[in-house]
Parts: structure tokens; C-alpha cells; sequence
């Protein structure tokens, strides 16, 4: 493996593999290559795997392991398993189109956001729809994707106070990165538009839309659209 990777333990149950101290899509698509490439090996200790900005975190069942030190046994297997890492664009996930109206219903923000930024909120629109987004994982509550690749003119600090409710769909701004809310739940992310298309299906076996390592493009739509989307849920 050309990437460098440390192991850490955590607890008796998990390990850490880390291959990055920085935010980066290049670091992120490594991440996701590396639990690809671990889930299609299929170890039977391995319980779950959880992609993030920079690591990726394997929790296992230490009595599936036939050794004295389960952790440092694990550590070796997974080491040596990612020697033939091999890593580029299409190990990445799948091309996600979400539509989203920015009308002033649905952003409560969006002026500030431009305020800050120095543009207009149609600038702030066009900017956010321009990019295209890596997922880099999924996180605070069931299905919210943390999206990098944010134009960085539009960085904005996260609301003072938090709302105590956001409905479900909402988009926002928090720093350099942009998320949607699958759930309705308190946030203190900058709300510039929301998105009909839900989510979350906990009726489905895979009930989150994204997944860590997917790509999203944002598409502005009406208000007469949004109504017509949501209609036909």
C-alpha cells in the first residue's frame, strides 16, 4: 500500500485505522477504498465498519479470534490486507442528483449567508449548485451526510443558537462544509433551502439515500416543483 496507515486500539473491541491528519477528498477516498475493499473480504470477526473524514473505525469480536492479543493479530490481517489498496476515482460511490428550492419558505438564512459572504443570495445559490460533493461520511443523526467540496467563498459559522426544531430536508451551511437534515431534530447548521426527497426509509434494508463515499449534485428547483416532489412521495 502506497498510503500511510496507523492502528490504534480502541477499547477491547475496535481498532482504528487512520491515513490522514487533514480533511481531503483524496484522504476520504482512501478511506472509503480501504472499507470496500475489507468488506468484500468479508472477515467474519469484523461486526461493523465505520468510515469518517481521515479513519476507519473496525469493530470486532474479539472471541472469533484465535489468538491471545485479538488486537494485535487484527491489526496485522487488516495491515497486510491493504498492502494492494489500489485507489482512484472508481472507487468511489454512487452519483447522487438532489433537488433543492432556495425560495425564502425554505431558507431562513440564505441572506445572511450571502451577507457574510459578501454576495447576493443568488450568487450564494449558483455557487452551491456549481459543486460537486463528496460524501464523506454519514453522522449526528441517522443518514445526515457531512458533504465536503463546498465552494469556499461561501463558508459561513454555525448559528450563535441553535434551533430547537429543523424540519426534515433542510439544508444547510456550517463552516466549510454543506449537510442535509434527514430527520427532524435541533441544529445550529445556517438553513439555506430544503430538498422534498427524503432520506430516510427505515422500511427499506438500506434505509440512508447517500452513503459514505457517494457524490451529490444539487439542482434548484421552484416552489410550484418542491410542492409537486412532495405531492407525489
Amino acid at each position: 500500500m502506497n498510503h500511510p496507515c496507523e492502528c490504534f486500539p480502541l477499547g477491547d473491541s475496535a481498532l482504528l485505522l487512520c491515513f490522514g491528519d487533514r480533511i481531503s477528498p483524496k484522504i476520504n477516498l482512501i478511506v472509503h477504498t480501504a472499507a470496500k475493499q475489507l468488506l468484500e473480504l468479508a472477515y467474519p470477526e469484523i461486526i461493523e465498519m465505520v468510515p469518517a473524514y481521515t479513519t476507519l473505525t473496525i469493530y470486532y469480536d474479539p472471541c472469533r479470534i484465535q489468538s491471545a492479543t485479538p488486537y494485535e493479530a487484527l491489526k496485522e490481517k487488516m495491515l497486510n490486507a491493504l498492502k494492494t489498496l489500489k485507489v482512484d476515482d472508481t472507487s468511489a460511490g454512487n452519483h447522487v442528483e438532489i433537488p433543492v428550492c432556495y425560495e425564502s419558505d425554505f431558507a431562513p438564512d440564505l441572506e445572511r449567508v450571502a451577507k457574510h459572504c459578501r454576495l447576493s443570495p443568488e450568487e450564494v445559490i449558483d455557487r452551491h449548485t456549481s459543486a460537486t460533493y463528496d460524501v464523506y461520511f454519514l453522522g449526528f443523526t441517522p443518514g445526515f451526510p457531512y458533504l465536503g467540496g463546498m465552494d469556499k467563498k461561501l463558508t459561513t459559522p454555525r448559528l450563535d443558537h441553535p434551533r430547537l426544531t429543523i424540519p426534515a430536508g433542510s439544508v444547510g451551511i456550517a463552516g466549510e462544509q454543506t449537510g442535509i437534515y434527514p430527520l427532524s431534530t435541533p441544529g445550529g447548521w445556517q438553513l439555506i433551502g430544503h430538498t422534498p426527497i427524503p432520506l430516510v426509509d427505515f422500511s427499506n434494508d438500506s434505509p440512508t439515500l447517500l452513503k459514505p463515499g457517494d457524490r451529490v449534485k444539487f439542482t434548484a428547483i421552484s416552489f410550484k416543483e418542491h410542492q409537486e416532489m412532495e405531492a407525489q412521495r
